[in-house]
């Protein structure tokens, strides 16, 4: 692998994870514009290293490293995930965060329209869809509230 290669894997990975990550920032979430970004270039370095090991070795997985990074994340998602009596924050931001790692990956593969494709769908996914659980998360309040009412 040239540098040159190392270093526009890296770049397309923060690129990448920095348009999720200021999402996030703009959204107020615990995991922003930093957290995303160093997770998309540690899992794009992982990858680089492991396809590195791999040139002229015709034996070896670099698929395992994947696997070990996915497990890793599933870790650090978890820590961001509060449970509040019946309600449970920060899914979403944890599902991002293995987004991010998931692009990370990408790049460090060198799938660069991929990775723009997912970028977006990410981004896409958090901000027009955030629309539609404020409608479900009003109508379930509303239901609540009938039942309340119901019992008093």
């Amino acid at each position: 692998m040239f540098p040159t290669e190392f270093i526009i894997g890296l770049l397309a990975a923060s690129i990448a994870g920095g348009a999720v990550g200021l999402e996030r920032e703009t959204s107020n979430k615990s995991a922003g514009l930093r957290t995303n970004m160093l997770v998309s270039v540690g899992s794009s370095v992982f990858v680089m290293i492991s396809a590195y090991l791999m040139e002229g070795i015709q034996t070896g997985d670099p698929s395992r490293v994947m696997g070990q990074i996915v497990t890793g994340i599933g870790f650090l998602g978890a820590g961001v995930i509060l449970h509040r009596g019946t309600n449970v924050k920060g899914l979403t931001t944890a599902a991002t965060i293995w987004c991010s790692a998931a692009l990370g990956c990408l790049a460090g593969f060198g799938l660069y329209w991929e990775l723009a494709a997912t970028t977006l769908l990410i981004i896409i996914i958090n901000t027009l869809l955030r629309k539609t659980d404020i409608l479900f998360n009003n109508k379930k309040n509303n239901k609540s509230d009938d039942n309340n009412k119901r019992f008093e």
